[in-house]
């Protein structure tokens, strides 16, 4: 795979086999103070729904304006997150994760 963000739309299993739904978004941590600044990827939004996110951002210090705390909160109802340790397996253009349904938590 080229980068995470072809994550992005990807349907999410669990080791049951049962559908979590699509990666809606992907949660990172920037390492600030190097000479090129890098990011971490720390864990995938997960939802039932396909909806575009790419209107959400964060200022400077990486607080969210209050436009996009609103709009999030409406977007991400019913989502799950998903901690990057519990992917197992993101090829063939499904991911799959080690963690059940039942067991991952609510943005």
């Amino acid at each position: 795979m080229g980068s995470v963000t072809e994550l992005i739309g990807q349907s999410v299993w669990d080791p049951n086999g049962v559908w979590v739904g699509h990666v809606v978004d992907i949660r990172v941590i920037k390492h600030r103070g190097e000479l090129q600044q890098s990011a971490t990827v720390y864990g995938l939004v997960v939802s039932a729904h396909r909806r575009p996110l790419l209107c959400l951002t964060r200022d400077l210090h990486g607080r969210w304006g209050w436009f996009s705390r609103a709009l999030a909160r409406v977007l991400y109802v019913g989502s799950a997150f998903v901690p990057w340790s519990s992917v197992t397996d993101h090829d063939g253009g499904e991911v799959h994760i080690s963690t059940s349904r039942k067991e991952l938590s609510r943005v």
